[in-house]
C-alpha cells in the first residue's frame, strides 16, 4: 500500500513541483492538498500541467482530515509554517520547505527573520534537511526542516572543503546567480516581466541575506569555530536554476580530491573531471546537483562551481528525498528523472 501524502500550500511553486515529483512516486499517494485562497479549486484550474493527473481538489487546512494521513509537506511562507504545523497531529510526519525550522538557536531566528520563533519547542525537535549529510537524523525524524535553496547549492560546494580542512576558512566568497521562480509564485513588481528580463541584479548584499544564517551555523559547527563567509546573490531571468561560485584559497586539486571523495558514493552528488563547470541547464528538473573545480592564475586559489534545480533538489525534491527516508523507502524513489534538456 503507498504511504498517504498530504502537501499543504499546494497552490506555490514548490506546492506544484511536490505533486509533479510524486506522480511518479511508486510509494506515495497524494490524499490532501490545502491552498488557503484558491480552496475549493481543482489542481489543473491552478496548475494547468497537472491537468492529466486525478487529485483531490484543493481546501483550507483547517478542513483538511488527517486520518490516515502519514506524512505533511508544509510548502507555506515563513511564519505561517511554524503556527501551522505547531497545531497539526504529533503521529504526522512532517517535512517543512519553509525557513521556520532551519535554525535552531531561537534568537538566530529572531536575528534573520524579524520576529520571535512561535513553536521554539518544535525548533528543538527539527532535523536539519541537508540529506547528504543528516541522513542518519533524517530517517529518525519526525519533523524535517528543508534548507534554503542557496543555502544548499553553497553547503554542497563548501562542507566537504571544511570537513577536509583544505582552504582558508576566513576567504571564502559566495557570488551566485538564481532563477525566479526561488521568489516564490506571489505578485511583485520587480517580477513582472518587463522589469526582470533581459538584465539582472544583486539583491540582500552586504551580509543581509537570510540564508547566511544558514551558513553561519552549519559551517562553524563543521569547523568548531566562526565561520563567515562573504555571501551576494543575483537575480537572473530565468525559470529555474542556481548555479553558485565559490573562490577559496586552497590547493585547486586538493579541493577537488576533497569534493570528489565526498560525493563518491551520492547518487545525486556528481564531481566534473578537473577542469569541467557546470551549468543549470545540466540539471534542470532534477534531483542532481553538478560540481566543478578551477584552478586560478594565482596559484594557491581555486574556483569551485555548484549548479543545481533550486525547485527540485533545492526544495521539493530535497523534500521527497528527506521523506523517503522518514518512511523507510529507498532513499532515491520517485527522483531518478534524468534532466529536461534543452
Amino acid at each position: 500500500m503507498p504511504h498517504k501524502i498530504a502537501i499543504l500550500g499546494a497552490s506555490g511553486y514548490t506546492g506544484a513541483e511536490l505533486v509533479r515529483i510524486i506522480a511518479t512516486h511508486p510509494a506515495m499517494e497524494i490524499v490532501g492538498l490545502s491552498g488557503d485562497r484558491k480552496a475549493g479549486m481543482e489542481m489543473a484550474e491552478v496548475f494547468p500541467h497537472l491537468r492529466h493527473l486525478t487529485l483531490p481538489a484543493l481546501e483550507k487546512i483547517e478542513d483538511m482530515d488527517f486520518s490516515g494521513v502519514e506524512l505533511a509537506f508544509c510548502a507555506l511562507p515563513h511564519a505561517t509554517s511554524q503556527a501551522v504545523i505547531r497545531d497539526l497531529p504529533r503521529n504526522l510526519k512532517v517535512v517543512d520547505l519553509s525557513a521556520d525550522f532551519r535554525l535552531r538557536d531561537p534568537a538566530e531566528y529572531e536575528k534573520w527573520y524579524g520576529k520571535p520563533h512561535a513553536a521554539v519547542e518544535l525548533q528543538k525537535e527539527a532535523v536539519y534537511g541537508l540529506t547528504e549529510f543528516y541522513r542518519d537524523e533524517i530517517r529518525a525524524a519526525r519533523l524535517v526542516a528543508g534548507t534554503g535553496c542557496n543555502a544548499a547549492t553553497g553547503q554542497y560546494a563548501i562542507r566537504p572543503l571544511i570537513e577536509a580542512s583544505v582552504i582558508d576558512l576566513d576567504d571564502i566568497i559566495l557570488d551566485l546567480k538564481a532563477g525566479v521562480s526561488g521568489a516564490g509564485r506571489s505578485l511583485k513588481e520587480n517580477l513582472l516581466h518587463a522589469e526582470l528580463s533581459g538584465g539582472t541584479h544583486p539583491y540582500s548584499a552586504g551580509g543581509t541575506h537570510r540564508h547566511l544564517g544558514e551558513f553561519d551555523q552549519e559551517f562553524s559547527k563543521l569547523a568548531d569555530r566562526p565561520v563567515r563567509i562573504q555571501f551576494t546573490p543575483h537575480l537572473m531571468p530565468f525559470n529555474r536554476g542556481i548555479l553558485a561560485t565559490v573562490y577559496v584559497k586552497g590547493d585547486p586539486q586538493a579541493v577537488h580530491k576533497a569534493l570528489a571523495d565526498r560525493y563518491a558514493a551520492e547518487v545525486f552528488l556528481e564531481v566534473l573531471p578537473f577542469g569541467a563547470l557546470p551549468s543549470t541547464r545540466s540539471v534542470a528538473g532534477s534531483n542532481f546537483v553538478h560540481i566543478g573545480v578551477s584552478g586560478d592564475r594565482i596559484a594557491g586559489r581555486a574556483i569551485v562551481v555548484a549548479a543545481l534545480d533550486n525547485l527540485a533538489k533545492g526544495s521539493s525534491g530535497q523534500a521527497i528525498q528527506n521523506a523517503n527516508l522518514m518512511l523507510g523507502i529507498e532513499e532515491t524513489a520517485g527522483l531518478m528523472l534524468a534532466p529536461v534538456f534543452p
